[in-house]
């Protein structure tokens, strides 16, 4: 980029901004061209430039979906910089760049997530509803995310949220992200057991979720339990037990592939929420049928 037009955007500078338009009219245009590249949006948007990020936005919506050569969205960059504000004007013009991927496949509601930040997380829900479908290139869910970063209150509001979705189908849609296994194919639950967190265990014990899955090692949530003898974890074990949790060498041997179709198309999916929701019309019996079926041919029993 242009020295000039670096220095503008750093400086929030929109009289220089347009007097370099007026020399070369394709000077954004140029920029645009370019799949990974630091556009004036990064760079004012990092610097915390408001005024002139909205400006930019107006000119080249296209630069709020732009990586830059490392990997970040604007939006991404800016709440890597503490620009709160920035970020929430930046959605008062586009809600859906609560969905768009950067590095790792990490959204802005991942970042909320990881950081701890509650009140963006809540806007974050509020604004864009569907981002929560969203998984990374770990195949982590923001509840992932937010509970192997020790993230409790974050963890809680996303579950909560869950749990209180009035869609159509919202208890489906709840045990779908609940049940999400990430590319070892831990749960959150095994999340939970594994980071000794007898709190989240409980929350999601609440919302029945499957407390039987095993993950690629073979192990359910109450063998990862039974393993860390370093720790006291007996209240754990008992409501993991009283849920009906077994080992996995307790476990009916089947025929058929273990755990999810809830994984097979979650990336995929690209419209909004509520016509999502009203294509899935199976009858709340055939959940659990549907949960333990295979999506992922790697997992089986």
């Amino acid at each position: 980029m242009d020295h000039n037009l670096r220095d503008a955007s750093e400086q929030g500078n929109i009289d220089a901004l347009y007097s370099l338009i007026a020399i070369d009219p394709k000077v954004l245009d140029k920029i645009d061209e370019i799949p990974f590249v630091e556009t004036p949006l990064h760079i004012a948007a990092a610097a915390g430039q408001t005024q002139f990020a909205m400006e930019m936005m107006m000119l080249k919506p296209s630069f709020a979906r732009k990586l830059s050569p490392n990997g970040f969205t604007p939006v991404l960059l800016a709440m890597h910089n503490n620009q709160t504000q920035l970020v929430r004007e930046l959605l008062a013009v586009h809600t859906d760049l609560v969905c768009a991927q950067g590095r790792g496949g990490m959204n802005p509601l991942h970042y909320a997530a990881q950081t701890g930040n509650l009140h963006l997380l809540t806007e974050f829900l509020r604004v864009c509803p569907k981002s929560i479908e969203d998984v990374t290139s770990l195949s982590e869910t923001a509840m992932h995310i937010a509970l192997k970063n020790d993230m409790l209150d974050a963890f809680q509001l996303l579950v909560g949220w869950l749990r209180r979705a009035v869609f159509k189908n919202a208890a489906f849609w709840e045990k779908r992200m609940l049940n999400w296994l990430d590319l070892d194919g831990n749960s959150v639950l095994h999340i939970a057991a594994s980071k000794n967190e007898p709190q989240a265990m409980r929350w999601l014990l609440d919302c029945r979720v499957l407390v039987n899955l095993k993950n690629l090692e073979g192990f359910t949530a109450l063998d990862i339990v039974e393993e860390q003898t370093q720790v006291d974890n007996q209240e754990m074990r008992k409501m993991l037990c009283r849920a009906g949790a077994l080992s996995a060498s307790s476990l009916p041997k089947s025929p058929t592939k273990q755990y999810s179709a809830l994984q097979e198309d979650f990336g995929k999916i690209t419209t909004s929420l509520e016509p999502i929701l009203s294509r899935i019309s199976q009858p709340q019996p055939a959940l659990e049928m549907e949960l333990v079926k295979s999506s992922h041919t790697r997992w089986e029993q």
